[in-house]
Order: structure tokens, then sequence, then C-alpha cells
């Protein structure tokens, strides 16, 4: 049974789309089936992923999710890119940004996105969808196509602030278009494991989460060769694949994939 995955956070540079990606390709190296959907007009993990010229590309998800709004057929393998490392990739470009402003006259907005991802279900074990890091049209139709969200929370007092915002707005999405959408778990990034700021932080997310949210074991550390992959179009597995950054993905990989059998089981 295919499980769709969004990465969620309203602030950028917190390690998104680069988690997207050393996941993705984690799950594939576990024999898994993935494919990764753009979901930003920034299109930061199309580039994660090697895409030198978004714009140049003929298909990408506005393309096809355009077909949608206008109730036309497409093919299930229309505008699917294949990664070296063994996942697929939807990419996105900046055209996706003019979609969200006509989405907001569209009947059923909110579930276009799904529409979508309900039929690339039955060819995959996982999607991941990588988002924009705002709350607009495209964020929640991320939201409303997903089983889970991961919210990736760097170590930092402000990027822990933020996190209320989009908690309620996950809950508003559960309650009134989405009612199987849980909370995957926060994942800590760009921790700095030599200062007791990381723990700080750490602890107040547990404080005030804990309860009710998983906060996931493992935490992916501060690293220069976690920036580095993203400008090579490949994965931290095969940049550093023994150092800490690929280790804590490994670890990653491992959680969601226990947490997936646990709900199948």
């Amino acid at each position: 049974m295919c499980r769709v995955i969004t990465i969620a956070s309203q602030k950028g540079g917190v390690g998104k789309s680069t988690t997207c990606v050393n996941l993705g390709i984690g799950l594939a190296k576990e024999g898994q089936k993935v494919l990764l959907i753009d979901a930003d007009a920034q299109g930061s993990m199309s580039a994660c992923l090697g895409v030198v010229e978004p714009d140049e590309l003929n298909v990408t998800l506005v393309n096809l999710l355009e077909k949608v709004v206008n109730d036309e057929p497409w093919r299930s393998e229309e505008g699917i890119l294949h990664h070296d490392e063994g996942v697929d990739f939807l990419p996105a470009n900046i055209e996706l940004a003019g979609l969200e402003t006509t989405l907001v006259n569209v009947m059923s907005r909110e579930t276009i996105m799904r529409q979508y991802v309900n039929e690339m279900r039955q060819s995959y074990d996982y999607i991941l969808i990588d988002t924009m890091p705002s709350l607009g049209m495209m964020t929640i139709n991320a939201l409303v196509a997903a089983d889970s969200v991961l919210i990736p929370v760097e170590a930092a007092y402000l990027s822990v602030k933020g996190l209320q915002q989009l908690i309620k707005t996950i809950g508003r999405v559960h309650r009134q278009l989405n009612p199987k959408l849980q909370i995957e778990g926060i994942l800590m990034t760009k921790v700095d494991r030599r200062t007791n700021f990381a723990k700080d932080i750490s602890e107040k997310l547990r404080r005030a989460y804990g309860e009710k949210i998983h906060i996931f074991e493992n935490c992916i550390p501060l690293s220069i060769k976690a920036a580095e992959t993203s400008a090579e179009g490949k994965s931290i597995f095969l940049h550093a694949p023994r150092g800490i950054v690929a280790e804590g993905y490994r670890a990653l990989t491992k959680e969601v994939l226990s947490y997936g059998q646990q709900k199948c089981g």
C-alpha cells in the first residue's frame, strides 16, 4: 500500500528539499519504489536532483495539474524523470506560482493535487511531496493529498516559534478536508552537536509538542557536505556515504519505514 508523505515547513532554509531527496533515495535503497514530487515553484528539489534549467522542461507538475483542472486525460508516466539513484521524480518550475493564483477560482481547488496523486498511488510504495515555504494554496493541496506530514525544523528558536501556525493549518486540513492526515513527526535539522543550544531547542520542542506529536529520535547534523550535495545533483549517500549526515538520513529512513509498518500492521 502506497504512503504519501508531504514535507512541509513555512520557513525556508530548514533542509526541506534536501530531506525530501535524501529520504526518498534512502527509501529506494531499502527496496521501495519511490516518486518525488516537487510542489515548490522555486524548483529546489528539482535542482537537488540535477535539473539545471527547470524552466526549459516540456512537462512539469504544473502541466499535469492544469490537465486535472481542465478534466483532460493524461498518462501516468507523463513528465516523470528518473534519477540515477533509483527514484522517479516530477519536477517543478516558476509556472507553478501562476497556477497557485489561478486555483483560487477553481472548483474543489484544494483537491486538485490529490486527484493526480491518487492516480499515481498504484505505481509506487512511497510518494514524497516537497512544498513551498508558505501556507498557500499549493501547500494546502499537498496536505490534502497526503497520508502524513513530516516537518523539518532547524535547531533555532525562531524556527520552532513558527511551528505553531503550521500545526494549526495541518489541524484545519485534517478536520475539514483530509480526515486521515497525520503528522509523521518533527525532524530537527542542521543540529550543531558541538553546542548545548541544539539540546535546549530539542527539550523545548519535546515540552511543547512531545505529548501530541512524534518527534524523531534521530536528527540531521549541521554539515557543509549536506549543502554541497544540492549543487551536485546527487544524494548525501553518494557525496559523503560515511559522514554524519548520511548516517542521520539512514536512521530517518529506518524510522519512517518502521512507522509505516506499524500503520499497516
